[in-house]
């Protein structure tokens, strides 16, 4: 294996971070915390609670596997991909649900603009840890 450039460090950390911020943001959901519910307005409630269980179990698995991804990067192995992979589609099917059970005027500026950039961030790391394989960076 190749030596890693210090932006793979840093990438890796980054992406580690935002999708431990994933996971608190799951588990606040999946317990329903008063902290949590407290940020929301009741409408916005109501939708949340109308969620049915396969799209919190994508929640739950593109959150975990892509954390999973961000430390098997950090280890250097390259079935971080499979795990990116794996989380990317189950953001996929989250955002299936999250388009046909709600109008896009449901939802405020912050909650389009986190959908928008959750795949986007994991399209990326999904590239990134392919790049990293070619480049010898993982294996």
């Amino acid at each position: 294996m190749s030596k890693p450039t210090i932006s793979f460090w840093i990438i890796s950390v980054i992406a580690l971070v935002w999708n431990l911020m994933g996971v608190s943001q799951y588990i606040q959901h999946a317990y329903n915390t008063d902290s949590f519910r407290a940020n929301y307005t009741t409408a916005q409630l109501q939708m949340m609670d109308a969620t049915p269980a396969w799209s919190t179990a994508a929640f739950a698995i593109a959150v975990f596997a892509a954390t999973f991804g961000c430390v098997s990067l950090l280890l250097r192995k390259k079935w971080a991909y499979m795990l990116f992979l794996i989380s990317f589609l189950a953001i996929i099917v989250q955002n299936i649900d999250a388009f046909t059970r709600f109008k896009i005027g449901d939802y405020g500026t912050a909650e389009l603009v986190m959908t928008a950039i959750i795949p986007v961030f994991a399209l990326f790391l999904l590239w990134y840890s392919k790049k990293a394989i070619k480049r010898h960076w993982i294996g």
